[in-house]
């Protein structure tokens, strides 16, 4: 059976949860799957949690760069709660290439939570994919970084592994990137990953139900802060286009007939430092029932952010490796829907549910 051996993109609040996680399943009983709370699938194909290894790591800030990935999870920016004590993992993390995936405005800021590029030389990514027996590259970088996501895309075909984008940058769901790992043989999952109970699967759920039911959702709202470095960075609102448009659509696509773009706004709202990795989220629905009477329904969830996106990669994770050992290539649809926000191919969430239990079975193609 083997590991599957992945290389991360960006070793922040989303990659630390990914990393701890994975060492704390791995110390549960042995991790049998009595000991899986919080799992999705306590197994995919034969790959539990602890068959996953990191085999090379990639960040630009100089509080990680040159560390062990055992201590560079825990070094500041990051901010997430800790799930264990401690991580053994002496892969170091490496610079990579900073292009875009830094907004200017960071620098204003003078707090911990911003980045400190360090002053080294890139390495050659795709180099260091090829000889870390590298299979999968999962990025992890900030919203708004589209020259960065596409440069790092790249570097995966160059070595040779399949893609996961948990970005809001369109990679796997564009007719051209999607043809670009198709013709080199590859698979990709993407785009902007999903939260396992998130703001964008809780307002999916409910715009559906709504729809079930009869009743007309005629406005809507999806505010949300939050006090990591992804809120941080997102002050700057010309990082947000696509971030925006992902989880729009996501919302959109549950209905029959979308709504006027005036009356639905979803994204990212402020910055609250003292918030740290949790995010609050508020959520309005605006509607009709029976005889055209109006109901409105308010919600309000708060939940650690980079955990909530941690427990659907790891499941993502392991569909990339059954995609490679049965040789697929291109844009995974099923997986994609499953797990992103912005897939090639919007479905329910129930539908794209059971899509993911057959592509895991071998009962769907991709």
């Amino acid at each position: 059976m083997g590991k599957i051996r992945i290389a991360i993109v960006g070793v922040g609040n989303c990659a630390s949860s990914l990393v701890q996680g994975m060492e704390y399943y791995r110390g549960i009983n042995g991790g049998s799957p009595e000991s899986g709370l919080g799992l999705m699938h306590f197994r995919i194909g034969p790959y539990r949690p602890q068959d996953i290894e990191v085999v090379a790591a990639f960040d630009i800030d100089k509080r990680k760069v040159g560390k062990p990935l055992g201590e560079a999870v825990f070094a500041c920016p990051n901010c997430t709660k800790g799930i264990v004590g401690k991580v053994k993992s002496g892969v170091a993390v490496l610079m990579g290439n900073r292009l875009d995936s830094v907004s200017d405005h960071m620098d204003s800021y003078p707090d911990m939570k911003t980045f400190l590029p360090a002053n080294r030389k890139p390495v050659n990514v795709a180099k260091t994919l090829k000889e870390s027996g590298a299979e999968v590259v999962v990025s992890y970088l900030p919203v708004g970084s589209e020259e960065a996501t596409r440069w790092y895309a790249g570097q995966a075909i160059k070595a040779g592994a399949g893609f996961i984008n948990c970005i809001p940058v369109f990679i796997a769901s564009d007719k051209v990137w999607s043809k670009r790992f198709e013709e080199s043989g590859l698979p990709i999952i993407g785009d902007d990953i999903k939260s396992q109970i998130g703001a964008t699967i809780i307002h999916r759920a409910l715009t559906n139900l709504f729809k079930e039911r009869g009743v007309k959702l005629d406005k809507t709202y999806q505010l949300n802060v939050g006090g990591n470095t992804d809120f941080m960075n997102m002050l700057n609102r010309t990082r947000l286009k696509s971030k925006k448009i992902s989880k729009t659509a996501a919302v959109q696509s549950q209905l029959e007939k979308p709504l006027d773009s005036q009356d639905i706004h979803i994204g990212p709202s402020d910055y609250i430092p003292w918030l740290n990795d949790n995010k609050v989220c508020f959520i309005r629905m605006e509607a009709r029932i029976f005889g055209n009477i109006p109901i409105d329904l308010e919600l309000r969830l708060s939940v650690e952010d980079s955990p909530n996106s941690a427990g659907v990669v790891i499941d993502a994770i392991r569909c990339m490796k059954l995609a490679l050992q049965r040789k697929l290539k291109g844009a995974l649809i099923s997986p994609s829907a499953y797990f992103m926000k912005h897939p090639p191919v919007q479905f329910t969430d129930s539908a794209a549910f059971q899509m993911v239990e057959d592509f895991i079975a071998g009962k769907a193609a991709r």
